[in-house]
């Protein structure tokens, strides 16, 4: 086994400033990717062009799910950190070189496939389109299947610098893509139509895909001392990897097909389902990234470098999970209220503008309130499943996301397509049906992650006084919040939020204060040392 080199950056045994700097990262990256959202709307509103938009980048996007961050954090990540935990630097840079080489052939033969595929993949994931929204819709997916591709490498530095402890440059690369397509609308916003400009948008965000991926390499390499891109995978640690990529690649797949069934289902409703179905979902995954992600990102590679006997590692994981639970519940209940009773507000502030209207925004509410259903439990089954790949448990996670999946997919089509019509309203109100069905399989699948992982190391879960404490104040914060929104009335949406938003959280904290919920003292500690 090769000694560790002093040089070499170690892993701390405490992950709340990473955390933090994960989470900092990524609002950060999420702030810039609602910008860019809101230039879209901007020029582009929820029309045909919005559509097609949204609907391309969703079909290359799978490349980037299947074998990006979610995948390598799964099965690389655990693999990697173990490595420099003992110390072995060398045959760590030679995992990282051969995970890295076959991620660059085979995303390179998928990234052909797919442009040449392009046609036929619109016409299954998109096939309510016809005309020359189709024709866009195709002409986008092949500008944005090469982007794709480099944001699956731009997913493996993150790997690299996560096990590290580097979390900042990587969760913050991605203003580099978002700033891509932003620079891209300014320039040419006023200049072209909107089936132009979505067109020019797509090739700002191939660009915007490189940059990401320079962004992170140099200190990637500074840190791989022995670095050589390889495709020989007859080290022992290599084919862990690849053992590992197998169930964690067909379980985002089934969850991905999941995600492409809403895509489906919302290209048959209403023109702007889809774009608005997407919006929704860029201000809904905001908690999820900032307060799941970056809990489970900071724990992977702490949770997958304990060692010692069984009932050490289950002791170690226990207390893991329940902190990082914690955590996680008391910043996403007060989010999840908030989806429900002022996602008016939110959506108003953040994107009407321009072709974006008052009832745009009402229509984006409806969804983000059918989001809110399964927030919870999304941003919880994170951790379960981190870990679970701690354990070098990968097919576990992978069984109960098939049944997040076929949940989905039934629930879906009966809320978006027969609901509507049962209740009398307009079909385009099936894109909230089906955000909400996803929500209620969350529920499910988080129900199974955590009694299993429980009759395997120990009781593990968030009490029902702590939970009860949490909602009722994030209500109470709410119905404070609805009394400012009435009294003002319609107004400028930026300052309404401002009014109404202020309050909502000023309530939540002082009355998780006055509960005595640590979370809370420690929420308000962070923020006043980093002032």
């Amino acid at each position: 086994m090769a000694a560790a080199d002093p040089a070499r950056p170690r892993a701390p045994e405490r992950t709340g400033k990473a955390a933090v700097l994960v989470a900092a990262g990524i609002l950060l990256s999420r702030i810039f990717g609602l910008i860019r959202q809101r230039f879209l709307g901007h020029y582009l509103g929820l029309g045909d062009a919005a559509d097609a938009f949204h609907a391309a980048f969703k079909i290359p996007n799978v490349l980037q799910n299947l074998f990006g961050e979610g995948v390598l954090s799964a099965s690389f990540i655990p693999v990697y950190a173990r490595l420099l935990a003992e110390g072995d630097d060398r045959e760590a840079d030679h995992v990282a070189g051969a995970i890295a080489a076959l991620l660059a052939v085979t995303t390179a033969v998928i990234v052909l496939v797919g442009v040449l595929a392009t046609p036929w993949l619109i016409d299954v994931i998109a096939y309510g389109f016809s005309g020359a929204k189709r024709e866009l819709t195709i002409q986008l997916v092949r500008i944005f299947f090469p982007g794709a591709g480099v944001l699956v490498l731009s997913a493996w530095c993150l790997g690299v610098l996560n096990s590290h402890r580097r979390f900042f440059i990587s969760y913050t690369a991605p203003i580099a893509w978002n700033l891509a397509i932003i620079g891209t609308l300014i320039a040419f916003g006023r200049r072209l139509a909107p089936e132009s400009l979505a067109i020019a948008a797509a090739w700002g965000s191939l660009g915007g895909s490189v940059l990401q991926l320079l962004v992170q390499l140099p200190t990637v390499l500074t840190l791989l001392d022995h670095f050589r891109p390889t495709l020989n995978a007859t080290s022992a640690y290599v084919r862990a990897v690849l053992r590992n990529f197998g169930p964690v690649f067909v379980g985002r797949g089934v969850v991905q097909i999941s995600g492409y069934v809403d895509v489906v289902l919302a290209s048959v409703l209403p023109t702007g389902a889809v774009a608005g179905l997407t919006t929704a979902q860029t201000l809904g995954i905001l908690p999820v990234s900032l307060f799941g992600m970056s809990v489970s990102a900071a724990e992977l590679p702490a949770m997958s470098s304990a060692l010692g006997d069984e009932s050490e590692i289950g002791a170690f994981l226990r207390t893991r999970l329940d902190a990082g639970l914690r955590r996680i519940a008391f910043l996403v209940v007060p989010s999840a209220v908030a989806f429900l009773a002022l996602g008016d507000v939110l959506a108003a502030a953040l994107f009407q503008t321009g072709r974006f209207t008052r009832a745009d925004s009402v229509y984006v509410w409806g969804i983000l309130a059918g989001s809110a259903v399964g927030l919870l439990a999304s941003t919880l089954g994170r951790l379960y499943s981190s870990a679970y790949y701690a354990l070098r448990d990968t097919k576990t996670p992978l069984w109960f996301a098939l049944v997040r999946v076929v949940l989905t997919t039934g629930l879906g089509a009966a809320a978006a397509l027969v609901l509507p019509r049962a209740l009398s309203l307009d079909l385009k109100w099936g894109a909230a049906g089906l955000t909400a069905s996803a929500g209620i399989a969350a529920w499910v699948e988080f129900t199974l992650l955590r009694r299993t992982l429980n009759r395997r190391i120990g009781r593990t879960g968030l009490s029902a006084a702590f939970l009860a404490k949490l909602w009722g104040s994030a209500l109470v914060a709410a119905a404070a919040a609805w009394g400012v929104k009435l009294g003002l009335g319609v107004g400028h949406p930026i300052l309404l939020a401002i009014a109404a938003l202020v309050p909502y959280g000023v309530v939540y904290f002082a009355l998780t204060m006055w509960l005595a919920i640590p979370e809370a003292r420690t929420v308000l500690e962070t923020g006043l040392r980093r002032r």
